[in-house]
């Protein structure tokens, strides 16, 4: 198995490639090498040892939910029961395993989980809160907001920017 990259393994290349795939990961290699002044198979290169290392962990197209049906973007607070190790590594399979959960995070504070849901319509959000909250036994409460507007949707991250050469 690779080994995980860590910040301290990148250096200043990698980092402006990371901000261009960041942006759209289909420029072409050739343009991301004529931006950070490298060849297209340094680029090549570079990019396969951040995808190996965990940098890039995958590569995807963010949609507009509306357009594909699933105008409904909702947050969940989600409290659970019992924080037992097996029945919290329970609820995170449940969770990863649910198309309509976009985005789960496992967090402190007065709750457990921070859920992002996209769905079609509340009635679908009905029948999704009976399979992964009410037949939860290790479910105590959830809560549920509904967004009014995706003001942004991005994954991007501020990557650093004082890295020299190495």
């Amino acid at each position: 198995m690779p080994k995980k990259l860590g910040v301290d393994d990148l250096d200043q290349y990698d980092l402006a490639i990371l901000e261009i795939l960041q942006r759209d990961n289909t420029t072409p290699q050739r343009t991301v090498g004529d931006m950070v002044n490298l060849s297209a198979a340094a680029v090549q290169r570079r990019i396969s040892r951040l995808q190996k290392g965990g940098v890039i962990q995958s590569n995807v197209a963010i949609l507009d939910p509306e357009t594909v049906g699933l105008p409904i973007t909702l947050l969940v607070e989600v409290h659970i029961e019992n924080e037992r190790l097996d029945l919290l590594e329970a609820a995170k399979k449940a969770f990863k395993a649910t198309p309509e959960v976009q985005q789960c995070y496992y967090i402190t504070g007065d709750m457990d989980f921070m859920l992002v849901i996209s769905i079609a319509s509340m009635r679908d959000y009905e029948e999704l809160t009976k399979r992964l909250f009410f037949e939860n036994h290790n479910v105590k409460h959830f809560k549920t907001m509904v967004v009014m507007d995706r003001v942004k949707a991005s994954m991007g991250l501020k990557l650093p920017t004082d890295k020299t050469t190495t």
